[in-house]
């Protein structure tokens, strides 16, 4: 552990101890962190999408042969970028083209197709730390015509953008090391159907791999709004499921008992990237939409929450849909299609400085506290809450967070040391959560407790 990191740690927890003992925020900023942030560049962004449009088409049943054109050529040149960045991880980033089938449907998929995700995985260093946080964009795009493999389809914005923040993470933590593993996906088929990323959940669900949190950046970088003409670049869509989609009967049971239709395990990471962002990144405020993807709309997070994982969407505010699934023309004096000249870069690059941010704080964080329980036992105006710590790493500590019921946002923290604390907040009033934190402040995912028996 770095020196200045256990000094930065110092202070802080002493900070909560000398002034307000009991009600104090944790708010601390780490300078690693801090400088990774300031390596995402605009212009690497902007030379990944240039470069991923020049494949003319990636949609996901083009050409697979060609060095040129086509999403096999983009898949093999992503593939290449990341052993690239490998050169710098000790061995640790390792990078493969996942291949799989998808059978013909009549519909998208016409005869059964051979899909693909390019995948990065970096290896955690604790062996003991079972953890994987999972960040995708899709590599596929598509012209006005979905079943159009040939016309040039140059998917800068879609999704284009989200591949190119993948890609500058991989390039920019891979030469970090963390105790859990991160993955860097480029999924293939999101246009045909989720095809790729509900292929890599079902692998993850039947391997049991513990998904603590998947971040999916589609569309990230246009701020010009069609129709309305809207500019918005300080401002991003962060969307996550209410009900979760794989909720069994005793966590609907339990969730109607304890009114946590607005804290599904995709909610908190939700919140818990906002916390995050507007503490790292300047001139940017999370949206949080309260649904799992736009209206009658999706995207590749929902293959992970289907499988009962914690998984968001990062979106752009406002959509050009001229520049939005259109073949490449001029009509009316109106230009359609998603080239590379109708995104603004810098936005892109503060929505990629929010995903590194929220995976750094969650991969170097401890583990999430566990069988989060609320007593009930007796009637009280205040509020007793008993937690397990989890296994791997020792938490320094515990923060406890309180909301009104009506608050979108948590609005104080208390931070505490032992597994049980009982607050002068009558649960009546107030909504809780429990995360772990170690000494620099990093902090696991908040959990909603249940009432315990």
């Amino acid at each position: 552990m770095k020196i200045t990191h256990l000094i930065a740690g110092f202070y802080l927890f002493a900070s909560l101890f000398i002034f307000e003992p009991l009600f104090a925020q944790t708010v601390n900023t780490d300078p690693t962190i801090v400088n990774m942030v300031s390596e995402v560049k605009t212009a690497n962004l902007e030379t990944t999408v240039n470069k991923l449009v020049s494949f003319g088409t990636r949609h996901a049943l083009s050409d697979v042969n060609s060095n040129t054109r086509g999403i096999g050529a983009a898949q093999k040149w992503v593939k290449s970028q990341f052993d690239e960045y490998a050169k710098a991880s000790d061995g640790r980033l390792t990078s493969s083209i996942d291949y799989f089938w998808v059978k013909a449907d009549g519909k998208r998929i016409m005869k059964d197709a051979k899909m693909a995700n390019v995948m990065a995985v970096l290896k955690g260093t604790d062996p003991t730390d079972n953890r994987v946080i999972i960040i995708s964009g899709h590599l596929d795009s598509r012209a006005t015509d979905i079943m159009d493999t040939r016309s040039d389809a140059p998917g800068a914005d879609d999704d284009g953008s989200g591949v190119a923040a993948v890609m500058e993470l991989a390039r920019i933590m891979s030469k970090h090391t963390f105790p859990c593993t991160l993955i860097f996906v480029a999924v293939s088929g999101e246009e045909e159907g989720l095809f790729g990323s509900k292929y890599l959940a079902d692998s993850a669900k039947v391997a049991h791999w513990n998904v603590v949190a998947m971040l999916n950046d589609d569309m990230i970088a246009n701020s010009l709004s069609s129709g309305t003409g809207l500019k918005e670049n300080t401002k991003v869509r962060v969307f996550s499921e209410t009900i979760p989609y794989a909720e069994t009967p005793e966590e609907a049971r339990m969730r109607k008992a304890t009114n946590r239709e607005n804290d599904s395990p995709s909610r908190e990471l939700a919140r818990y990237i906002k916390t995050v962002t507007e503490q790292y990144v300047d001139q940017l405020h999370v949206d949080l939409v309260y649904r799992v993807d736009r209206f009658l709309r999706g995207g590749d997070q929902m293959s992970f929450s289907m499988d009962g994982f914690t998984a968001v969407r990062f979106c752009e505010m406002d959509e050009n849909f001229d520049h939005q699934h259109q073949n490449v023309r001029v009509e009316n004096s109106i230009e359609y299609g998603d080239l590379p000249k109708f995104l603004d870069y810098e936005y892109a690059r503060k929505i990629t400085c929010s995903n590194l941010a929220t995976m750094s704080n969650l991969a170097w964080a401890p583990a999430a506290p566990v069988a989060v329980d609320i007593e009930v036992k007796d009637l009280t105006n205040s509020s007793t809450l008993v937690w397990q710590a989890p296994t791997g790493e020792k938490p320094y500590g515990y923060q406890i967070l309180i909301r009104e019921t009506s608050a979108p946002q948590w609005q104080k923290t208390i931070f505490v040391k032992d597994t049980k604390a009982t607050i002068p907040y009558s649960k009546d009033n107030y909504f809780f959560a429990v995360q772990s934190v170690d000494i620099l402040g990093h902090a696991s995912l908040p959990v909603f407790p249940v009432i315990a028996r």
